[in-house]
């Protein structure tokens, strides 16, 4: 027992045994980081795979999504251009030209009983505007409104006219 007493008395011993203590310690808390480092990474590893499935869910959605407004679309632009054959069509049809002729003649008839009659170039003038009022009716606001509201077209106007100077 007195050599260990004396052991313990010597410098060398002391710092042997502050040095073992540092190193338990030391250890003890590496091991203690080590198993919170796995914990963490256990938990960060199922968060990715939660956030994967999530993502995966969301891109099928947005793709299925995408592919019924795609299939949409195509069938929009179908539509769109059979309508703009047949409107092509409509408007080439036998006659068409002939009543937009007196659709024209009978709006500068008109304008021409309102502004000047018996004047030869008041004829050309309501003759010419009656042109251009007929090209924008043809396509347009106009056309929409007209269609919408069911406005008479000028032959109904004129008619009328007649009817009331007959009457």
């Amino acid at each position: 027992m007195d050599t260990l007493w004396e052991f313990l008395k010597n410098p060398f011993a002391w710092g042997l045994a502050i040095g073992l203590a540092l190193t338990f310690f030391t250890w003890k808390s590496a091991v203690a980081a080590k198993m919170n480092l796995k914990k963490e990474n256990k938990r960060l590893q199922s968060e990715m795979r939660e956030l994967e499935t999530h993502l995966n869910t969301q891109l099928k959605i947005n793709a299925s999504g995408n592919n019924s407004i795609q299939e949409k679309i195509d069938t929009l632009q179908e539509q769109n251009e059979n309508l703009r054959v047949n409107l092509a069509a409509l408007q080439n049809k036998p006659g068409r030209s002939e009543t937009r002729a007196l659709h024209t003649m009978e709006t500068a008839v008109r304008l021409m009983r309102e502004q000047a009659p018996g004047f030869a170039s008041a004829w050309e003038v309501a003759l010419r505007q009656a042109e251009s009022e007929y090209e924008e009716a043809a396509g347009g606001l106009r056309k929409l409104v007209r269609k919408v509201i069911a406005l008479p077209t000028p032959a109904e106007t004129t008619e009328g006219d007649e009817l009331e100077e007959k009457g």
